[in-house]
């Protein structure tokens, strides 16, 4: 018997990456798994992957009747939607504050935020109907603290963290869990741009400054950091709620210096 067996998730962004990572896991533990994404290719080969136990759904899930639309779809399907992963994310343009075109800024925001929040406005009154469910929001590590030239990506960080905690009181009471986690770069598409982005001459060396603040000297899989997801939606986590998790390989412990021995 799987922790998942009879039970439904969605996930969002869930095309590639921690998405998909996420939902290989709750499939291996006898889930059923509805995937979210705008690419429809990407989707295809995915659940083509993950065989008769997904399906998936195109959205833009910052659009408001999109996610009506996603919602249902996969309430149509399974009856119950026992967790949801909001994990949909852009990483936006490295730029100042103030060389940060606004249409940019907004675009981070919609798909990062407002994604979430319309989510969270839909799944919170179907799990209250179904008598619970545990839903996970995905921050990161810039949920936490700032950083230079991604003023976009980490407002929109922390506002998630703030909207889980709201969500996580407001569905207490009626057996919903809301959590997030806050992952440092993962070893995908978005820390690849992030490379390019920070030094497009040089990405290798923008590999080497993101990792030297990583005690644990490498990026983390999306694999590792699914585990962690499906932890929280697991009745193993059953009294975790309201909390940001970070996985980050030490890097919210301090810097990483190394000690050199004289």
């Amino acid at each position: 018997m799987g922790r998942f067996d009879q039970r439904n998730a969605l996930i969002t962004g869930a095309a590639a990456g921690i998405g998909l990572a996420t939902a290989k896991r709750f499939i291996e533990e006898g889930g059923r798994v509805t995937l979210i994404d705008i690419d429809e290719e990407a989707l295809r080969r995915a659940t083509d992957r993950l065989g008769p136990a997904a399906s998936y759904y195109v959205a833009d899930v910052a659009d408001a009747e999109q996610t009506k639309a996603y919602i249902a779809y996969a309430e149509s399907r399974h009856r119950n939607i026992d967790a949801a992963v909001l994990n949909a994310g852009i990483e936006g343009p490295i730029a100042a504050i103030e060389d940060t075109p606004i249409g940019d800024f907004d675009r981070v925001m919609a798909v990062n935020v407002r994604s979430a929040w319309l989510g969270l406005a839909r799944l919170l009154p179907l799990m209250r109907r179904q008598n619970g469910g545990s839903i996970v929001i995905t921050s990161s590590i810039s949920g936490l603290r700032g950083t230079a030239g991604q003023g976009a990506y980490v407002a929109s960080k922390h506002a998630l963290i703030g909207l889980m905690k709201t969500a996580a009181l407001e569905g207490a009471p009626y057996g919903i869990r809301v959590n997030a986690i806050c992952p440092a770069p993962v070893q995908t598409r978005m820390i690849e741009a992030l490379e390019s982005g920070f030094s497009p001459s040089d990405p290798d060396a923008a590999r080497q400054t993101i990792l030297s603040g990583v005690p644990l000297n490498r990026y983390a899989t999306p694999d590792e950091i699914a585990r962690m997801i499906v932890y929280l939606i697991s009745d193993d986590a059953s009294f975790c709620t309201g909390t940001a998790y970070p996985i980050d390989g030490g890097a919210g412990a301090g810097p990483a210096r190394r000690i050199q021995k004289q």
